[in-house]
């Protein structure tokens, strides 16, 4: 045993993971990936882009948060990796870009292959769904600082949109009409309030309840939806995607600070609750906690994970173009400019300084 397995790090279990991920990574690549699995950097061919009359690179950076804890706690991990794709490619066609490619990191206490593979499996399946390749990767081992079963996920994308063809907030205007994508539930935000309210719950992620057709862990473990394809399926319509303005991705910070800071300053919409109903996860969890939903709108999606501002004249063909892409979609608001007290709203967000929104109305029940 080399002394560097004696400190804690196993370098002979790294290199077991590789190879059991090897395969599902390689199928997220195209003709466009240079060179193979292993490499000190992953290498990608964007002479594609020369077709780009301007062609501008887009990048974003995030986790999965302590949703990982959930899969940790009932060692179930196959789904995590979407998770990590949903919040990092997700956040790149929010700009108009389409997905390139991807980069991961896990860090654990202890690699254990067969989990470690599972969890870039995971990865490896949602980038190939949003036409993302998986060129590169990294997998720490860190004993002392995280235990042997835990791990933590990060990821970083790069996709390219025309700078013409890019979404850009000055693009929404007054007249402009709202338009939700459903989420497939709580996404990969708010999971801190989510287990504060089991614990205080005394509930355990392996109980049932009357209202979840499974355990409370694996409802909780529902993977994020993926917008990414439609968007660009969308987007690359010539008609519809002239009328998308600008998207927003609902992730942290609830509603209606998501969708403010991608208002320009002087506008503002109404989100009308009345016109969904949220997925029975979040008012379970809210009853469960003992308060409203109202009173997580700035926390968890309540079933609204991404919104596009279109053009009010194609909003109908852009919602039925989401629909038969498999998103379900809705009307919620119209944007306004006409003078009024912004008291109860939400103005700007993220350190911008931008529009305004606020939500009204009783969602169905």
């Amino acid at each position: 045993m080399s002394l560097y397995a004696q400190a804690g790090v196993d370098t002979e279990a790294g290199d077991r993971a590789v190879e059991l991920m090897k395969a599902s990574v390689q199928a997220t690549h195209g003709p466009q990936v240079i060179g193979g699995v292993g490499g000190f950097a992953g290498l990608f061919d964007i002479s594609a882009v020369k077709g780009l009359e301007h062609p501008v690179l887009a990048t974003s950076t995030d986790g999965v948060g302590t949703k990982v804890a959930i899969a940790q706690a009932i060692d179930k991990h196959d789904t995590i990796g979407q998770d990590l794709v949903g919040m990092v490619v997700d956040d790149i066609v929010v700009v108009g870009a389409r997905p390139l490619f991807m980069t991961d990191y896990v860090a654990t206490g202890q690699v254990v292959p067969e989990r470690i593979a599972t969890i870039v499996d995971s990865i490896a399946r949602a980038c190939a769904a949003t036409g993302t390749a998986l060129i590169g990767g990294e997998v720490a081992e860190h004993p002392d600082l995280l235990g042997p079963d835990e791990y933590d996920l990060a990821g970083a994308a790069v996709g390219v949109v025309d700078y013409e063809r890019r979404l850009d907030p000055a693009r929404v205007q007054a007249g402009d009409v709202l338009i939700a994508l459903a989420s497939s539930g709580l996404h990969s935000n708010g999971y801190s309030l989510v287990r504060r309210v089991l614990a205080d719950a005394g509930l355990q992620y392996t109980d049932t309840l009357p209202e979840f057709s499974h355990t409370i862990g694996e409802e909780l473990l529902e993977p994020t939806r993926l917008y990414a394809a439609p968007v660009v399926q969308v987007l690359g319509d010539a008609q519809l995607g002239a009328g998308v303005h600008m998207l927003s991705h609902i992730t942290g910070g609830g509603i209606a600070a998501n969708l403010a800071r991608v208002l320009p300053a002087g506008l503002w919409v109404e989100v009308d609750r009345s016109t969904w109903q949220p997925p029975g996860v979040f008012s379970v969890l809210a009853d469960l906690g003992g308060f409203g939903l109202r009173e997580v709108e700035d926390t968890w999606n309540l079933g609204l994970g991404m919104a596009a501002f279109v053009d009010a004249q194609l909003a109908d063909e852009i919602i039925a173009a989401f629909e038969r892409a498999g998103v379900p979609a809705w009307q919620v608001g119209v944007v306004s400019d006409q003078a009024r007290d912004l008291e109860g709203f939400t103005v700007g967000a993220k350190g911008v300084t931008a529009g305004a929104v606020r939500l009204v109305g009783d969602y169905r029940g």
